[in-house]
C-alpha cells in the first residue's frame, strides 16, 4: 500500500470501484458540503473534491476534503498548478496530508479566463505531469521539488486526469502514458458518451500494457436536458456527445429528460464495466449530487464493499 486509502485498497482488491464529485459552495456556507456529503455516504469509495472547477472561486478543496473527512467519507483532493508555484504546492500537500487527506488528484486546471475572474494573473509553474512526477518523489524519495529531504514523507495514493476524445484521438494515449511514467497510481478520465472510441481508446492503453500499470476508472454524468447534452457537445472541449444520444434527451421532453439522461447513464456504466482494464467509474454529476445514490444502486454496484 502507498498510502492505504480506501479507494487504493478497493482497487487493490480487485473490486470495480466507484468514486463521485462534490463541488464545494461559491462561499464559506459549510451546510452545502454537509447536504452533499449526506447524497454520497455509503455510495461511493471516495469523493473527489473539486479545485475552483471551470475558474471558478469556491470553497478549497484542502477546507473541503478536511469536511468530509469529519462527516466520515474519505476524500481525494484535487489541486490545479493554474494557482499555485511548486512552493505553495508542496506546502499545501505538507498540510492535506498532516490532516488525514489520502488521495490527491494533479491537474494543470481550466484556463482563468473561461472562470469569473478572467483578468486574475495564473501561474502554471508547472503542468499536471511535472506536479505528478514531484508528488511521487516527494512520498517515494521523501525530498522535495529542490531536493531537500522532507520531514515525514507524504503517503499519497496519487491520481491524474485523462481525456480519451480531445484531438489527435492517437496522441491521447501517448500523453497518459507519460502520467503513469510520471507516477499516476489510478486515472479518472472525461465524461463518457461515446462508448464505441472509448473503447478503442482502451484498446491503445491494453495494448502499451498501461491498464496493468494504473487504474482507470471511467468518468460518468447524468444529463439533465437535451440543452446539456448538446452544450457539452458544441461548447465543451474535448467532449464527445453522439447525435444519438442528444436525439434521445429530445424524444424524452421537458418532463422526462431527467430521467432519461439517467438511464443513459446507467446503460453507459453497464457498457464500461464489459471493457477490459476499466477498473471502475468517476460520477460527475455537476451540482446534481443527489442522484448519486440511484444510479449507484441501479447499475448494480451497491452495497460498496467494506475493507
Amino acid at each position: 500500500m502507498k498510502a492505504g486509502s480506501n479507494l487504493e485498497k478497493v482497487l487493490a482488491a480487485g473490486h470495480f470501484a466507484v468514486t463521485a464529485e462534490c463541488g464545494p459552495p461559491q462561499g464559506a456556507d459549510r451546510k452545502v458540503i454537509e447536504r452533499k456529503a449526506g447524497y454520497l455516504k455509503g455510495y461511493v469509495d471516495a469523493v473527489n473534491v473539486t479545485d475552483n472547477q471551470t475558474s471558478i472561486v469556491r470553497m478549497s478543496s484542502l477546507a473541503s476534503c478536511v469536511l468530509l473527512s469529519q462527516l466520515g467519507l474519505e476524500p481525494t483532493m484535487q489541486m490545479t498548478t493554474r494557482d499555485r508555484n511548486r512552493i505553495a504546492l508542496q506546502s499545501d500537500i505538507f498540510g492535506a496530508c498532516a490532516l488525514g487527506i489520502k488521495n490527491l488528484l494533479c491537474l494543470t486546471g481550466d484556463h482563468q479566463r473561461f472562470g469569473n475572474h478572467p483578468t486574475a494573473k495564473n501561474v502554471f509553474d508547472v503542468d499536471s505531469i511535472q506536479f505528478l512526477q514531484i508528488v511521487k518523489t516527494m512520498r517515494d524519495e521523501g525530498k522535495t521539488a529542490a531536493g531537500t529531504d522532507i520531514e515525514g514523507r507524504p503517503a499519497l495514493f496519487i491520481g491524474a486526469a485523462a481525456n480519451p476524445f480531445a484531438d489527435p484521438f492517437e496522441f491521447r494515449v501517448l500523453r497518459l502514458a507519460k502520467k503513469v511514467a510520471a507516477g499516476a497510481d489510478f486515472i479518472q478520465t472525461q465524461c463518457i458518451f461515446n462508448v464505441q472510441k472509448f473503447a478503442k481508446w482502451m484498446e491503445m492503453v491494453r495494448d502499451r500494457g498501461l491498464h496493468e500499470r494504473t487504474h482507470i476508472l471511467a468518468g460518468v454524468t447524468p444529463l439533465k436536458s437535451v440543452g446539456m447534452a448538446r452544450y457539452m457537445k458544441e461548447s465543451v472541449a474535448g467532449m464527445d456527445v453522439p447525435d444519438e444520444i442528444i436525439n434521445r434527451m429530445r424524444v424524452a421532453g421537458k418532463d422526462k429528460a431527467r430521467e432519461e439522461g439517467i438511464n443513459i447513464c446507467v446503460e453507459t456504466i453497464e457498457q464500461l464495466r464489459q471493457i477490459e482494464g476499466v477498473h471502475g467509474i468517476h460520477l460527475m454529476a455537476i451540482e446534481w449530487e443527489e442522484i448519486v445514490p440511484t444510479i449507484v444502486q441501479r447499475a448494480g454496484l451497491y452495497p460498496r464493499p467494506q475493507l
